[in-house]
């Protein structure tokens, strides 16, 4: 669970995000959630250009069912065990700055597996550490991951990546170590 403290996207007194179907118990969020984001990322993803703007894009189709807030920029100041997050007030640059870079860089095209994966580890370091939405990031992540790896030649199936191990690589590369999820997405690359 993320700590935020006031947090207004949280019904009164309670850690359970204000969600469209009215759900005050968190694990029946969470399954739901689980279960209709799975289903939203079967489907095809928003069409762009893999810039910011797309990026929440992406997020917006994910979530649209769950949070009236899908898509957009989070507002509240939140950390998730040792880790706390980009401050709201800087979110908006840091985004402008990581997807600038991104274009810079012509999206990762034509870079082997090796060289792509490290690139993008990198990236998806940096949009966790600055942890754009209130929840979702993770999934989002992955999503733009094999949007991001399909525009550049590799073939990335989602299914391919284990959460828990990627979940693990993500937290270790907040403090730097960018190499475990950069062999993971390697390792995924058909």
């Amino acid at each position: 669970m993320y700590a935020a403290v006031p947090d207004p996207y949280c019904y009164s007194g309670t850690t359970v995000l204000i969600n469209r179907l009215g759900f005050r118990d968190a694990a029946k969020l969470e399954a739901f959630e689980a279960e209709v984001s799975a289903e939203r990322a079967a489907q095809p993803l928003p069409v762009g250009r893999l810039s910011y703007g797309h990026y929440r894009a992406i997020h917006r189709h994910l979530f649209q069912d769950v949070y009236a807030w899908a898509g957009k920029i989070r507002t509240v100041r939140i950390s998730k065990g040792r880790s706390t997050f980009c401050y709201p007030e800087h979110i908006d640059r840091e985004m402008r700055r990581l997807f600038s870079t991104l274009a810079e860089e012509r999206y990762y095209k034509q870079l082997d597996a090796r060289t792509f994966a490290g690139k993008a580890a990198h990236l998806l370091a940096e949009l966790n550490a600055i942890h754009l939405f209130r929840e979702g990031n993770g999934r989002t992540q992955m999503s733009f991951l094999v949007a991001l790896a399909e525009r550049a030649g590799h073939r990335l199936p989602l299914d391919d990546l284990d959460p828990k191990a990627m979940l693990a690589a993500t937290i270790v590369s907040f403090d730097g170590n960018e190499k475990p999820l950069a062999d993971l997405i390697e390792r995924a690359i058909r």
